[in-house]
């Protein structure tokens, strides 16, 4: 029966069902015990029957005792209570133990004894409440509210009941850390909310509505900060509140009209002394209003427009460290979070915040002073190792990357950390420490606080003190919980103490780079600092001093102040002193310069090379073999950032890998937030192609895996880009109806490759060939707002996808997309029906149609249209084909190509377009395909020309010499052209360094197509 009863989700709040029951049982709590009791993994079990110190087990009895009686005097019947030898199955004998861990509980149910009989009866203390509880709870005490002083008693009566609920639970082990927050914070946020809903139309009756300058009704937003704002509220915390109002105006509607600044300062005033005054039945939540602009001399209240002008302005470090945890916990929600929008590019930044060094050094320092001066050292929250600190080391992070990493835009520092794990900006070992000493030091600081209700976090001095805290965290001996304690706290010490430590020291006292600094900032000139320059490996030191004149005059370094000219009188000397070290200096010096002019509008760019020389070495290193990547960089300086952890620099992401970090970065992203996913996409994108490139220069990865991983990182944008454009115009449209005859269709649409990406020889620079099929009908489409014809949806689905790949943001575009592959052309309709495009192939396609057909694939969308595609692919180049016609199309158009884009020079060979270079090779396994496919189907399987090659090998219309000689000859010239490219140089060499395989290429084409 019980179970049934359990099971019908009716059992709490229904104490006369469970008094039935227990009749039935013969230990009927425990019951009770087993099902809601679990042991928590967060710490041990507070109600396993460890042995009780005599002295606190007196105690309890002596409180047991006086409650029993207090009980029967008010007509309550008290909990039995079993012996305590025995194990705990009870709810006495867990009330017992909780009263001897808490004066607060003890004294409060011997004077209310009530309260925890309605507790018990009602299930409310053995249950974990649902998130709208408290609302609803509320609501109905406040319904006949009737002024003020009956608002206020109210409140506090509510406090004390549920107040005593959550130190039991907690005491008890019946319910865990993040319950504990959890209930804390709600019951914060609803009493603010409903106290100042009932205020607020109180304070309209005599001065009427608010409104605004837009005519719009106005209400006060409630910002919880802190603890509060990251839902993660201690025992006996305060509430930090910072209050604003929307826009300025008048009150309508009353006896009296005022200002809405006067109407919100007075409900403000209202609700603090609501929440905060301490009356004779004490206080709901102390609060707390200092973190407000200009702290306690500033307005108690402002409007958006002052707030926003003042955090642009004037606002600190310190206080974009506040906002970090500001939640909006009262009031109109829609309208704060419009101000969380506002005041977003203050908190989070959208660049790597690395300009912010030295004040967060400073915040650390103080830190680290006020514990020493104020000996804190039994302190958990502020003392070396605590809380604080286990805060501190998680929102740095979020202060120098949260602008551009989307997942630490979060909260609660148990979230943040773990996120920190995923970015792999920690390691997995430095969050299982850092958690862990959270958990307990959160759990040591609650059962301190919980013992008075008393607002401290520091250790008990005295010896009952010290063994009621270790009992009541699970602990059997003193020297056991200490031992642990200090084990944590030094854990969190450790890492605290390595935070904004720069990776590597520079060593102020060595002597080149004192040296280089004289030159830098001309102590040392003329004759001897060209020797200087000259003896240390620079080709040219005149050139060398031209750049740093250059640079040192420069309009923005000149206007610079004071403390970022000195960033850059520091970091000019280590770069010229990493150059120096390189194999080209010259080389080196010209590109990083290049780099310094990209970047010198942004400090923190300065700083983070600053802090990390060892950054800067890998850069001048990757300067030397390429200035493709200099000028990547330049373009995109927030990149510098992955310079700094080479365990992931130098391992591009495999496919499957990309989807999930790109989901990663979208999780905490609005879904209506194109600007956002435009931005992050164009981040993606950037950050996986310099990885990759890092991989190449280094030569970690072959040529080959380099088109791979460039290839899988365009076709995760793809896929990623056709979803969000698709649920766009769902939302908008409705879905379009298809119909294809070969199965189910989904999504009727589908993205064709043609060229380097459809070859799987994606470059750096390359454009994205495209063709679009869908599968759409002439209907209109169905359950959107807008309905149209589902031909019409995919047009505009068309075109949504070449928007957000091209559009240029401040991460710059994802690619250039080029459509004139598709039928027709650029005189054709952008996205083609499948049996349209398949008619055009078969029976009005030239023959260089055809050709790129053989380099197409069918990358993104619904897989119907995809399978579709390969079908019409193989039909179309399998057709027979007339030889000597072939032959003359081919020769014809590869003629015609080469006059338009060959630049004959002499000596000079052209990799891509010379004769016996890589266009003849593609041209020539072209022709052999469309030639020999219709006796050998199986040669059409791939589209890249390596395995074509082999492919055409395997059925014999190529000997294995001649298809490993084309092979090598276009891996040789690919290679080639490809390190030029990284370079930024032309494709060409000298025509005597490839002559053996431009003869052999020459060869063969003569052979077959002569």
């Amino acid at each position: 029966d019980f179970v049934r009863f359990v099971s019908g989700g009716a059992i709490f709040g229904c104490h006369k069902q469970i008094e039935r029951i227990q009749l039935r049982l013969k230990k009927p709590c425990a019951i009770f015990y087993h099902i809601f009791i679990s042991e928590k993994e967060e710490y041990p079990n507070m109600t396993k029957n460890k042995k009780m110190p005599v002295e606190l087990a007196s105690d309890a009895d002596e409180k047991w005792e006086a409650y029993c009686q207090s009980a029967e005097k008010n007509g309550v019947k008290p909990p039995q209570k079993q012996d305590q030898n025995e194990e705990i199955t009870d709810i006495g004998s867990a009330l017992w133990r909780v009263f001897a861990f808490s004066d607060f509980v003890a004294k409060t149910v011997k004077r209310y004894p009530d309260v925890l009989d309605d507790l018990i009866k009602t299930g409310d203390l053995l249950t974990s409440y649902p998130s709208s509880r408290y609302d609803n709870s509320l609501k109905v005490f406040l319904e006949d509210v009737e002024d003020e002083a009956a608002l206020c008693d109210i409140f506090r009566r509510v406090r004390r009941r549920e107040m005593i609920r959550i130190a039991i639970r907690d005491l008890a082990g019946w319910a865990g850390l993040t319950e504990t927050m959890t209930d804390l914070s709600a019951f914060a946020d609803a009493c603010l909310d409903s106290a100042l809903d009932i205020l607020y139309q109180w304070q309209c009756k005599p001065f009427g509505i608010p409104i605004g300058k837009s005519g719009q009704p106005q209400q006060l937003v409630v910002m919880g900060m802190g603890k509060l704002g990251a839902c993660e509220l201690n025992f006996s915390s305060d509430v930090d509140l910072i209050m604003a109002f929307p826009e300025y105006g008048q009150t309508q509607g009353g006896s009296r009209s005022i200002g809405n600044e006067e109407f919100f300062l007075k409900l403000g005033r209202s609700l603090i002394n609501v929440i905060g005054k301490n009356m004779a039945n004490g206080f709901v939540f102390r609060v707390d209003t200092n973190l407000r602009p200009f702290g306690e001399n500033g307005p108690l209240v402002m409007s958006f427009d002052n707030m926003d002008i003042y955090y642009q302005s004037q606002g600190r470090e310190w206080e974009r460290y506040a906002w970090i945890k500001a939640r909006v916990v009262a009031g109109d929600k829609e309208a704060g979070a419009h101000l969380l929008k506002r005041l977003h590019p203050f908190i989070y930044r959208r660049y790597l915040d690395y300009g912010v060094f030295e004040s967060l050094r400073d915040m650390k320092k103080k830190i680290a002073l006020e514990v020493k001066r104020k000996g804190l050292k039994d302190n958990v929250k502020l003392g070396s190792g605590g809380i604080r600190e286990i805060e501190f080391f998680g929102q740095i992070f979020q202060l120098l990357r949260g602008g551009i990493r989307q997942t630490l835009q979060v909260r609660g520092i148990q979230k943040v950390l773990k996120n920190l794990v995923q970015l792999g900006s920690i390691k997995n070992g430095t969050f299982e420490q850092l958690n862990a000493a959270y958990i307990f030091l959160r759990n040591t600081e609650h059962r301190v606080q919980e013992f008075a209700d008393g607002q401290t976090h520091t250790l008990p001095s005295n010896s009952i003190g010290r063994k009621r805290l270790c009992v009541s965290m699970g602990f059997e001996t003193e020297d056991a919980f200490y031992k642990t304690l200090e084990t944590h706290m030094a854990n969190v010490q450790h890492h605290f103490d390595g935070l904004l430590e720069p990776k590597e020291k520079i060593d102020s006292d060595n002597q080149i780079e004192m040296i280089l600094k004289d030159i830098w900032q001309e102590r040392i000139k003329g004759q001897k600092a060209l020797d200087i320059l000259k003896n240390a490996g620079f080709v040219d030191p005149e050139q060398v001093i031209n750049f740093l004149n250059t640079y040192r005059n420069d309009s923005v370094i000149r206007s610079a102040i004071a403390v970022t000219r000195k960033k850059i009188d520091a970091l000019v000397p280590l770069i010229l002193k990493a150059c120096i070290q390189s194999s080209d200096p010259q080389t080196s010096i010209k590109r990083l310069f290049d780099l310094l002019r990209a970047i010198e509008r942004r400090t923190c760019y300065i700083s983070l090379l600053l802090e990390n020389p060892k950054a800067v070495s890998l850069l001048v290193r990757l300067s030397v073999m390429s200035s493709w990547i200099i000028g990547f960089l330049s373009r995109n300086p927030l990149l510098l950032d992955e310079l700094l952890d080479d365990r992931t620099l130098y391992t591009p992401p495999e496919r499957s890998e990309l989807k999930d970090v790109l989901a990663a970065r979208f999780e905490s992203i609005a879904p209506d937030d194109l600007e956002q996913q435009m931005e992050e996409l164009r981040v993606f994108k950037n950050v996986n192609s310099l990885r990759v490139a890092a991989a190449d220069i280094e030569n970690v990865i072959p040529l080959m895996r380099t088109s791979d991983h460039l290839t899988y990182i365009a076709e995760t944008v793809i896929d990623e880009v056709l979803n969000l454009s698709w649920k766009h115009l769902v939302k908008k449209h409705g879905r379009p109806v298809c119909s294809i005859n070969d199965g189910p269709c989904d999504r009727g649409f589908a993205v064709i490759a043609y060229g380097k990406l459809g070859g799987i020889e994606f470059g750096y620079a390359s454009d994205l060939d495209l063709v679009y099929l869908h599968a759409g009908v002439y209907e209109d489409t169905k359950g959107g707002r807008l309905p149209v014809e589902s031909p019409m949806f995919f047009a505009r689905m068309g075109q949504r996808v070449i928007h957000i790949l091209t559009t240029h943001t401040s991460a710059g575009t994802l690619y250039d997309v080029d459509m004139r592959l598709r039928p027709s052309g650029d005189s054709g309709v952008l996205v083609s029906r499948f049996d349209v495009f398949e008619d055009y192939l078969i029976n009005d396609a030239w023959t260089w149609e055809k050709q790129a057909l053989i380099r197409a694939r069918a990358v993104s969308g619904d897989p119907a249209i995809m399978a579709r595609f390969e079908k019409i692919r193989a039909k179309v180049l399998t057709q027979p084909r007339d030889e000597k016609e072939l032959k003359e199309e081919i020769v014809s158009m590869r003629e015609l190509m080469r006059k338009e884009t060959l630049d004959v020079v002499p000596g000079i060979f052209d990799l891509k377009q010379g004769i016996g270079g890589m266009i003849d090779i593609e041209f020539l396994v072209q022709y052999l395909v469309l030639l020999n496919a219709g006796r050998h189907k199986e040669i059409v399987k791939y589209t890249d020309n390596v395995r074509l090659l082999r492919s055409l090998a395997d059925v014999g219309v190529l000997d294995d010499i001649s298809a490993y000689l084309l092979r090598k000859a276009y891996l040789t010239y690919r290679f080639l052209a490809h390190r030029l490219s990284l370079r930024e140089k032309p494709a060409v060499a000298d025509e005597d360094r490839f002559s053996d395989l431009k003869n052999i290429v020459i060869r063969l084409w003569e052979k077959h197509l002569s």
